[in-house]
């Protein structure tokens, strides 16, 4: 039996320090803490994937938190599974829970589904933001070129590629893009009429 350890962060503006120590304080070696640096999201994560291939029967595998393993039920639930089937018990310091025995694995899967429900009001809760924000006049997306209207003045004279680009500083798909916009400004113009 190995005490094996995973942590994870979303960005690399996050640190593991934390979940490190906590992982060695509880008597996970050094070299056997598996970690990644990338969102939950996904269970294609390089870190997890070599802990999962390290794992062996009556192996446990400790986390900090259960976001740090999965965001959502199915990839929570599909990482537990394939370790119940292993015989490999997960436990979380953060709340004591593990998948040790048939009522840890049940416990597992009903805070995954809550944890996945918070995210799922976290979400919401951040596109009526963006809502709120679009309805106040706040514009998203990449910001125009500087240049754009000079741009599209000088395509409409005729002139070519080489020169805009030369007088404003447009990349070669901004101007084609700036001249397929006027040729469809030109169409629904006529259409109109």
């Amino acid at each position: 039996m190995a005490l094996l350890g995973y942590a994870r962060v979303s960005t690399s503006h996050q640190k593991l320090t934390l979940q490190l120590a906590e992982l060695k304080a509880v008597g996970v070696r050094e070299d056997r803490i598996f970690t990644d640096t990338m969102t939950g999201a996904t269970d294609e994560r390089e870190g997890l994937q070599r802990l999962l291939g390290r794992a062996e029967k009556d192996d446990i595998i400790i986390c900090t938190k259960m976001d740090r393993l999965g965001r959502n039920t199915a990839d929570m639930i599909h990482i537990i599974d394939a370790c119940h089937k292993k015989g490999i018990a997960i436990r979380f310091l953060e709340n004591g829970l593990s998948t040790e025995g048939s009522m840890g694995k049940m416990v597992i899967q009903i805070l995954a589904a809550v944890a996945e429900a918070e995210r799922e009001r976290i979400l919401e809760r951040t596109n009526e933001g963006r809502i709120a924000a679009m309805d106040s006049g706040v514009k998203f997306g990449r910001k125009p070129h500087p240049a754009t209207a000079t741009a599209l003045s000088l395509i409409q004279q005729g002139l070519p590629f080489r020169t805009v680009a030369e007088k404003t500083g447009i990349s070669r798909p901004t101007y084609f893009r700036l001249k397929r916009r006027l040729i469809n400004e030109k169409r629904e113009d006529k259409e109109r009429q």
